[in-house]
């Protein structure tokens, strides 16, 4: 066992996060369904407690990204007795910039881009979409013109 899969041993027995094929330092909530041949970057959270996240293929996904399906804040509040989780969609050849959050509702088409530092809602994006901003911009078929011929 090398110092990597050492230190993503000793850090999962040591907190509540599991290990993952990504990098010792992301968090996995529940059970998320990731494609294949997808790159997760550390200090990255993937929240799938309480709704169905699913992660397609070939996706990049940078360091310091929240991919967060729940919403506790009417919670701490006091005007819901509980956390409300969303369902969130990633497609497939979805880039996510680091600093980004992405919130339960989520759909994210296919071969999008997420700039660093967006907070996307629980809204429908199409695909080949450019998303950024705080608050968020989707400038829609920003990419499709280098994909014309695969539509």
């Amino acid at each position: 066992m090398n110092d990597l899969e050492n230190f993503g041993k000793l850090f999962a027995e040591h907190t509540h996060i599991k290990q993952n094929r990504f990098h010792p330092l992301v968090w996995i909530n529940g059970e998320p369904e990731i494609g294949e041949n997808v790159y997760i970057g550390g200090m990255s959270e993937v929240n799938a407690k309480g709704a169905k996240v699913v992660i397609g293929s070939n996706c990049d996904i940078a360091s310091f990204v929240a991919i967060n399906c729940a919403d506790s804040h009417k919670k701490c509040l006091g005007l819901s007795d509980k956390i409300d989780a969303r369902d969130i969609t990633i497609g497939h050849n979805v880039f996510i910039g680091s600093h980004s959050v992405i919130k339960g509702g989520a759909h994210i088409g296919h071969h999008s881009v997420i700039a660093a530092g967006t907070i996307v809602d629980g809204i429908e994006i199409p695909p080949y979409s450019l998303i950024c901003g705080n608050p968020m911009q989707v400038k829609t078929s920003y990419y499709s013109k280098y994909f014309k011929d695969q539509k």
